[in-house]
This record gives C-alpha cells, sequence and structure tokens, in this order.
C-alpha cells in the first residue's frame, strides 16, 4: 500500500484501515519506531491495542517491525489506553505504542507513541516517521527482540481504586459504549459495590459500537444514558470513548455537563483541599471556566488542544487538576496525572459522596454564557489551515482581541468565537458563546458565514 502523509497528524497517527494504512504500513512504522528506540538506546518498549477489529492484525505486524531493530516487546494485550500508560510507570519502560483510533468511527485506526513514558509524541515526531518510511531509513539487528506477554489487570484495578473514599450510597449508570472500558469497568465499579448501586449499559466488548460511537463528547452519543439516567432516577450517569481515556457525564435531570462544567465542580471541591492552586484547560473551554476559576483565586490559563499537548504541561507544571473539553482530564493531586475516564468517574463519585448534593446544586450559581457544542465542519485537509489564517487576519482587520496559540480564539465583551484546525481529521473545529441568546447568533452568523467565504475562495 502507497504510504498516506495524511495518517501522520499532529499528535498520533490515524485514519481508515485499509484504506489509509494496512498492516504492511504498520510493520513499517515499527522499523521507523524502533529505529528511534535504538538510537535513544532503549532495549524494551511497550505495546497494548484497543477492542477494534484491526488492531491485533496491526499489533502483530507493528511488533514485527519493532523486533527487527532488536528491540524486546512487552505485549499489554487488549487494554485501554489509560492501562497502557500506567504501565509505563509499572513496568518502568518508559517508551510505548498504543494501538487505537480512539473515539473515530469504527473502521479506523491508529497509533499514540511515546519515547519517554510521560506524554505521547507530538508535531515534528510524527512527520520524523513518515520521512523514516519514505526514504527507507531504518536500522536492521543481527538479533531479533524478544516478545513477552504481561497482564497488569489486577495491578491496574487496586492502583485506580485505592485512594478514593466513596462513603455514601448513589446510584451510577456508567456506559462503556461497548468499547475497550468494556473489559475493565464492571472490575472497577464492583469494587465499590456495598456503597454503590451500579447499572451498566452496553459493557461488552463490541467493535462494531452496535448501540452508539463511542465519543462522549457529542451530546447525541450519551441519549440512551441519559434516558437510562431518568428511568432509574440516578444520581449520576457517566460515559466513556473508545479506547477510555476520556469521560462524558449527565446528571441526574438527564442533563449533559460540559467537561468545562466539570473542572469548576472539581475546583470547587479542590479549592478547600492542601492543593496549589493553578491550572490549565484547552481553548475550546468557555469563559465560564475562566471566570469561576479567578472568584476561587485559582491562577489560570487557554492552552492549546491536543492530548499529548495537554499531558506534557500537565507533566512539566505538576498541575493538581486540569484539562479538556474533549473529555481529557488529569488529576494530580493523588493520581499518577495521566488521563483515564474511569478514574475521572470515581473522583466525580468521590465529590458527590462526601459532599452529598447533586451535580446542579455543586454547579449553583455559575456565570450564565449561551454556547454553542463544539461544531465540526468538514474541510479538506490541505486547506483548513489556510482557512485558520485567513480568519486570524480577518480578526486583526477588525480589531478583535484574539489569542492564537491553537488556531483563534476571539474575545469580546459579552462572547467569544473559536475557529481551529482539527489534528485528528479534515475538519475545522468551532464553538460560540455569548451572554444572550441573540448576540450568540450574531457571533456563531458572523464567523460561519466567512469560514464558507473563505473555503470557496481557495
Amino acid at each position: 500500500m502507497e504510504l498516506n502523509k495524511n495518517i501522520f497528524r499532529e499528535y498520533d497517527i490515524r485514519g481508515e484501515y485499509n484504506k489509509d494504512f494496512d498492516e504492511s504500513i504498520a510493520y513499517l512504522i515499527g522499523r521507523a519506531f524502533g529505529t528511534n528506540l535504538v538510537k535513544l538506546n532503549k532495549t524494551t518498549t511497550i505495546v497494548g491495542y484497543d477492542n477494534r477489529i484491526s488492531s491485533p492484525i496491526l499489533e502483530k505486524y507493528l511488533i514485527k517491525g519493532i523486533t527487527e531493530c532488536g528491540i524486546n516487546v512487552v505485549r499489554l494485550g487488549l487494554v485501554t489506553t489509560p492501562m497502557y500508560y500506567y504501565a509505563w510507570d509499572l513496568l518502568n519502560i518508559k517508551c510505548g505504542i498504543m494501538v487505537t483510533a480512539s473515539h473515530n468511527p469504527k473502521n479506523d485506526n491508529g497509533f499514540k507513541f511515546s519515547y519517554n513514558g510521560i506524554h505521547n509524541a507530538f508535531g515534528d515526531s510524527t512527520i520524523e516517521l513518515y520521512n523514516m518510511i519514505k526514504n527507507n531509513d531504518f536500522i536492521t539487528s543481527n538479533e531479533v527482540g524478544n516478545i513477552t506477554y504481561r497482564d497488569i489487570k489486577n495491578e491496574y484495578i487496586e492502583m485506580i481504586t485505592k485512594n478514593i473514599n466513596i462513603n455514601s450510597k448513589l446510584k451510577v449508570v456508567y456506559d462503556c459504549g461497548n468499547g475497550t472500558t468494556s473489559i475493565i469497568a464492571d472490575d472497577i465499579f464492583n469494587k465499590f459495590s456495598n456503597v454503590l448501586d451500579l447499572v451498566p449499559l452496553f459493557n461488552t466488548s463490541d467493535p462494531t459500537f452496535p448501540n452508539h460511537h463511542p465519543d462522549p463528547a457529542v451530546e447525541e452519543n450519551l441519549e440512551l444514558l441519559k434516558k437510562k439516567v431518568l428511568e432509574i432516577k440516578a444520581n449520576v450517569g457517566v460515559a466513556y470513548d473508545g479506547d477510555g481515556d476520556r469521560i462524558g457525564i449527565v446528571d441526574n435531570n438527564g442533563k449533559m455537563i460540559n467537561i468545562d462544567e466539570f473542572m469548576i465542580l472539581v475546583w470547587r471541591y479542590l479549592v478547600n483541599t492542601n492543593v496549589e492552586k493553578k491550572t490549565f484547560y484547552d481553548i475550546k473551554c468557555s469563559l465560564v471556566l475562566k471566570e469561576e476559576l479567578d472568584k476561587l483565586g485559582v491562577e489560570n490559563e487557554f492552552y492549546r488542544t491536543g492530548n499529548s499537548y495537554t499531558k506534557k504541561k500537565s507533566y512539566d507544571g505538576n498541575y493538581p487538576f486540569s484539562g479538556e473539553l474533549s473529555g481529557h482530564v488529569f488529576f494530580r493531586d493523588k493520581f499518577p496525572g495521566y488521563d483515564d475516564g474511569i478514574y475521572a468517574s470515581l473522583r466525580l463519585l468521590e465529590i458527590l459522596s462526601n459532599t452529598n448534593k447533586s451535580i446542579e446544586n455543586l454547579l449553583t450559581g455559575i456565570s450564565k454564557y449561551y454556547s454553542t457544542k463544539e461544531i465540526k465542519i468538514a474541510t479538506p485537509d490541505d486547506i483548513k489551515f489556510k482557512v485558520v489564517d485567513q480568519i486570524k487576519e480577518y480578526c486583526l482587520n477588525n480589531n478583535y482581541k484574539i489569542l492564537t496559540i491553537d488556531g483563534v480564539k476571539i474575545f469580546f465583551d459579552d462572547g467569544s468565537a473559536l475557529v481551529r484546525a482539527s489534528n485528528t481529521g479534515p475538519n475545522l473545529t468551532c464553538r460560540f458563546e455569548a451572554k444572550t441568546k441573540n448576540r450568540l447568533q450574531i457571533i456563531e452568523k458572523e464567523f460561519l458565514d466567512k469560514i464558507e467565504e473563505i473555503k470557496h475562495s481557495i
């Protein structure tokens, strides 16, 4: 199969299996990754994979490429991405590849890779692999690396549950979406069965995702969870993406809780504990979050979107808690700091348990903004950044206050707009907000119309 440069994205490798890449490309990615490990004097790496249909065959050929460079491989087998992250520390092997396409459609797959066991590689690192494959720039060892298997399930369950204090009865619905969390969620939640009334949804692993797409950031994917929460009068519903590193939340009224609202809830709880009062959040988050953190006296800032970037920033700055609107959140106060949807659920349950308040009550008094959900506008990869550049010029010509750390975030006295190029697909992503519905419509129309005008002119 011909090598497709577009699958080498900003912070991972991702595309449609048997269209954008196949096992032969996975083998070459393994050769390139293994070559870099040799250059870094690494001898052993970790490999895991999610529950997609193509994952086992891709893992097989990926490992073949890695071991031909003389690198030993510890196979984790079928794991969530958070379990793979945990293995970095547990096994003290500070590098690896996870075969996953996260929340992408069922026919997609991909690779998240790390050279340091702290965060995933990003930026030039992915393009470097592309260039190595294109130029056939590989190391071949006289000795093939060894392959061993390591089951980390029990140790992971012990780690994730040991510091959680849930001390009052709660009724909880958890929706695995038939994704990879289906292999572990029951075992984790059942550790708290003495205090939790548990109702699982779609907790059988099925890579065809027959019930709904496993992306909890999209509200329509939470409709069945909302229905079940209301039906059984649950305190809360939680949902996960395909590989388990993101969380979605529904309150007892069947309302989707945005992750920037979840961050407010957590910080209202953490601010009275012995943690450093500082955080960051990605550019897609609402001004509501900034305003509420300012009220709490928590030092805060917008940062760029992207799991690899935010995980690195979380680690470098040792922030107690931070996150992204998409559902990646990072607890570092009493947890290793990687993004884990199930762990985020446990922390939410801990807060509900220890405050004896509903999510609605815990969010009382927050600033009121009307906002759109994240809007995705299909835009070819070869022009999406050009569109963003022209939006920036448009804003500068209109003397708008902007932040350009990731796309263009426009600040008004009564709202904001965001236009950025997606790093995981051929899309622009936008979000708009304002203090009145009418003003929201005006801001949204201005930028959506401008985007279409620019797209047609390129």
